[in-house]
């Protein structure tokens, strides 16, 4: 059953599994993807964890508790919608773990409070891996193209009226070897259906790149964030060999920026989506992590 945290902008629908009693993760979904995403992991965790998914903002049960609220979907808001919940449900010593989106998230909440947390577990995503004001290989750009498409008016529409094609397409060229099943992309393509999805996704990648200004609610973190600051967590990280969507160059020697602790797990054979292609890897690498 969803549950629901109020935070100062959002309503955070989540879902609860494992035991209440054992030490808390945090396991964030990615884009465009849902808490569906854990599923395969979950099984592994439930008699360690006390297991807490969250919907993203413009996914799933996740609402803006005001229609002026700008959609804003840029890192630091993110963040900030993670260390909220975390502090909303009066959480300590959280276990992270966070795929795509989730990781960013992970990076930039455990940038500044890594009070709250014991250990980071990312997947598919680097930290400080874009910056608009620095050169980019041109395979990357290739593999960021939807990023964008978003600032076209096609790519708008897309995203509006037409994400299940433009979403089927991207998962089928992100992890190229993976079959998924068809009825596991019609649930998270459920999460989709927010009617905030497009406008959030529209801007994260146009701040981003800067081709549009942040929301000055998160100004502040946004400027902390980019100084880059280094991250005193442990951190794992978890990259599929064959991800065509953030290219696994994206966390390589990445280490100057953890100051307790980075390793980087390589899964041969696996594309983007770490979690629901490789559930068995992900779940042992986050035991492994967590009680080294």
């Amino acid at each position: 059953m969803t549950q629901f945290v109020r935070t100062t902008y959002l309503e955070i629908g989540f879902e609860e599994a494992g035991t209440a009693d054992r030490p808390v993760a945090v396991l964030l979904h990615g884009w465009p993807d849902d808490v569906h995403c854990w599923d395969g992991v979950l099984p592994s965790l439930t008699d360690r964890y006390r297991l807490l998914m969250p919907h993203l903002r413009g996914h799933g049960a996740t609402t803006f508790r005001e229609k002026e609220t700008p959609r804003s979907g840029q890192t630091a808001a993110l963040a900030h919608d993670l260390l909220e919940f975390v502090r909303g449900l009066d959480l300590a010593e959280v276990l992270l773990v966070g795929h795509d989106w989730g990781a960013r998230a992970g990076y930039a909440a455990a940038a500044v409070e890594p009070g709250l947390f014991r250990g980071l577990v990312a997947m598919s995503a680097g930290y400080a891996s874009t910056d608009p004001d620095q050169p980019i290989g041109y395979e990357l750009a290739q593999a960021y193209w939807y990023q964008w498409f978003v600032a076209t008016q096609i790519g708008r529409r897309a995203f509006e009226e037409d994400r299940r094609g433009i979403c089927r397409y991207l998962w089928r060229t992100w992890s190229p070897t993976w079959d998924f099943d068809g009825d596991e992309f019609d649930e998270a393509a459920e999460a989709w259906d927010n009617s905030d999805f497009a406008e959030v996704t529209a801007n994260a990648y146009l701040q981003r790149w800067g081709e549009q200004p942040g929301s000055l609610e998160y100004d502040e973190l946004d400027k902390q964030l980019a100084e880059q600051p280094g991250i005193a967590v442990p951190t794992m990280v978890l990259h599929g060999e064959q991800d065509r969507g953030d290219l696994p160059q994206t966390t390589a020697d990445q280490e100057r920026h953890f100051t307790a602790g980075y390793e980087r797990r390589l899964l041969p054979g696996v594309g983007h989506f770490v979690p629901r292609e490789a559930p068995a890897h992900t779940a042992a690498a986050i035991r492994d992590h967590d009680s080294g």
